[in-house]
């Protein structure tokens, strides 16, 4: 137990750190990090659609959406989360975007995962573009699965997927994410 309890705190450390340093920026300050980011992006797009034909219908006929290869989170009682993304109108890469997330309450835990959100409208993505976009406590994300797509459920325009979960987090918290947005 101690040694999980140090690999969480390390996880916490480093998550720290890189909040401060990559909330600073929305895009990757590097033309590489810029590139590997979109690259990224671009591969976890052709993996949700390996992963769920349905879903790859429902990116198609969306407004926009906004993907983020990897979002690293953890916690003890006071979490955190950061992920840098691509965000993404008629099929084109069109500007970098990065989640945050504070919570508090009972949890414990680390992990990593990927998030997709799909805006079912131009509203809802120029709202994320404006930066006037933000889950609350109860928003949820479903996991991507076959057909997790064609049983999608927007609300206020938005549907949430996350997939590639590894890590393990026990979590009953409050919090939201906050994202920010850079054109390219």
């Amino acid at each position: 137990m101690m040694h999980a309890t140090l690999r969480t705190v390390f996880m916490l450390t480093l998550l720290s750190g890189l909040w401060a340093t990559a909330a600073c920026s929305t895009a990757p300050k590097t033309i590489e990090g810029r590139t590997n980011i979109r690259a990224e992006a671009d591969l976890t797009v052709s993996r949700a659609r390996r992963n769920d034909a349905t879903l790859g219908v429902l990116l198609d006929r969306s407004a926009g959406y906004a993907v983020f290869p990897s979002v690293g989170k953890g916690a003890i009682g006071v979490g955190g989360a950061y992920g840098q993304g691509v965000l993404y109108q008629d099929g084109l890469q069109v500007g970098y975007c990065d989640l945050s997330q504070g919570s508090i309450g009972l949890q414990l835990g680390g992990q990593s995962y990927s998030e997709v959100i799909i805006f079912e409208t131009a509203e809802a993505v120029d709202a994320f573009k404006k930066g006037n976009f933000r889950f609350d406590a109860q928003a949820t994300a479903v996991g991507v699965t076959s057909g997790s797509g064609a049983n999608a459920k927007f609300s206020h325009g938005v549907a949430v997927f996350t997939f590639g979960e590894s890590g393990l987090m026990y979590e009953a918290s409050i919090g939201g994410q906050n994202f920010s947005y850079e054109p390219m």
